[in-house]
């Protein structure tokens, strides 16, 4: 079997023979008269008239039959058969040369009346022909016959190029990012931009990407999140305002995370999370009917039913159901500590309860949960950024939605409360200093704002890649991201 660079250097000998016969293999025009999926459409009439017609695109199989010459173009929008007759309908130089530097993999222009094959292929027969683009690498066969399926990932337009199904995911991602900013833009919010690079990183409890600046000499940070700079508009004058964002954390890299990923977050002055809950319910259903067509979909085995409303239940109530821990109140870090190593659960000394808590939630609770949840009152040590609730200070306004044991959305009644956010911001600070890498910085430019004043507010992020995976059934955050982060070659 050859090698791929014999392979290649056998293509340049086809590229300097196209040069040598003044034929540029690199042209910048085209003449398409129709696209593949338009013949597809209107073949019956292109048949009967015979009208003549120009196609382009990529040769994705190439066979030979006697005295035929079969290749299958593929321009994006579908596949169509081509035919070359040595004997008839096409010159014998113009035949030589197609067969003598013409690959699987070439881009080609073809011209020609379209027919119908004795086996009932609808096909292209070609009278003349144009090279588009002379490749000099031979298309993989089959990414299953690859040992490192990482290839997949690092190579992704070979991966979209050879599969229809890779493809279709990235189509239907496009389609939720769509449907979100649709249904945002019907109900009157604004869709804005916020920084990128930040001179302090908040909004979530995460570690960082830092940078410098040359010409400022500051260093700067990824933002993590785009929260407070959205709360900021909100200060501003702006009631409804959202950001499809990419954001940047450095944290591990595993099936649902990913340092670079997408999130979707919306702001809306005088509301609160109880109305957004019913609205982000309203959007998740809208967004699986307009995808499927239907009110279910299956995500890892499971059917998921979105008929019957959401279920909402506290956080601590899940933690007592599905993990057993049934006395919180009187749990300590070491009890709780103890509880967690059991279950293989890693646990360190600058971990708070909360924190446990939450790594016991996320090993023991969250996979369990595969219908749509709403998972309500949470610690309010746990998110920092939200308001605390009325009827108990010792939690937050606050929800997640989870669905086949992913976690979408996270969601708050926000805080505005200046002085409140001060000693959040300070707690936080102190978990920092005791060993918590990802805790929250105090934020007195945010801080600030707030002290002029920000309307009640509910806020909502939802993590794109994630709610992609669920809808495509796909298990690693990689199959939904088309160019992951991935450790060199």
């Amino acid at each position: 079997m050859a090698t791929l660079e014999e392979l290649r250097d056998a293509r340049l000998k086809k590229l300097e023979l196209l040069k040598n016969k003044g034929v540029d293999p690199y042209p910048a025009d085209t003449n398409a008269t129709h696209t593949l999926a338009e013949v597809v459409k209107g073949f019956v009439d292109l048949e009967t008239t015979k009208t003549a017609i120009t196609l382009v695109g990529r040769l994705m199989s190439l066979r030979s039959q006697g005295g035929l010459i079969f290749f299958d173009l593929f321009d994006g929008t579908g596949k169509f058969q081509a035919l070359i007759m040595k004997k008839e309908g096409a010159s014998e130089d113009m035949v030589a040369l197609f067969d003598q530097t013409v690959d699987i993999g070439d881009f080609v222009e073809v011209k020609g009346t379209v027919f119908v094959t004795k086996r009932g292929q609808q096909t292209i027969e070609v009278t003349d022909w144009r090279m588009l683009v002379k490749s000099l690498r031979p298309l993989p066969e089959k990414w299953s016959g690859l040992q490192d399926v990482e290839e997949r990932f690092r190579r992704r337009y070979l991966d979209a190029l050879m599969s229809d199904e890779v493809r279709a995911r990235f189509v239907t991602r496009s389609r939720v990012v769509t449907l979100i900013r649709k249904m945002l833009d019907t109900r009157g919010y604004l869709e804005v931009e916020t920084p990128a690079l930040q001179p302090l990183y908040g909004g979530a409890s995460a570690e960082p990407f830092v940078t410098h600046h040359n010409a400022l000499d500051i260093d700067l940070y990824l933002r993590i999140s785009n929260e407070l700079y959205l709360k900021r508009m909100l200060v501003a004058g702006f009631p409804k305002v959202y950001e499809i964002a990419r954001d940047f954390r450095n944290e591990g890299i595993d099936a649902t995370h990913n340092p670079e990923f997408t999130m979707v977050e919306w702001y809306e002055a005088f509301s609160d999370h109880h109305k957004q809950m019913v609205f982000v319910e309203e959007m998740i259903r809208e967004i699986v009917k307009e995808v499927f067509t239907a009110n279910s979909f299956t995500a890892y085995d499971n059917e998921i039913n979105l008929n019957a409303p959401f279920r909402v239940i506290p956080y601590f109530d899940l933690l007592k159901e599905k993990a057993g821990i049934t006395d919180l109140d009187s749990a300590t870090v070491e009890t709780l500590g103890a509880f967690a190593k059991e279950n293989g659960i890693e646990v360190t000394t600058a971990d708070s309860k909360v924190k446990i808590l939450d790594n016991i939630y996320k090993k023991l609770v969250r996979p369990t949960l595969i219908q749509p949840t709403f998972i309500v009152d949470y610690p309010a040590e746990y998110l920092p950024l939200a308001k605390k609730s009325k009827s108990n200070p010792l939690f937050v306004d606050a929800f997640q939605l989870v669905i086949a044991g992913v976690e979408l959305v996270k969601a708050f009644s926000e805080l505005n409360d200046p002085l409140d956010q001060r000693a959040r911001f300070e707690e936080q600070e102190k978990n920092k200093t005791a060993g918590e890498k990802d805790a929250q910085s105090m934020d007195i430019d945010f801080l600030e704002a707030l002290e002029y004043g920000m309307p009640p507010a509910g806020g909502v992020g939802i993590g794109i890649d994630r709610l992609v995976m669920v809808l495509t059934n796909t298990r690693n955050i990689k199959e939904v991201i088309f160019f992951p982060t991935m450790r060199p070659r």
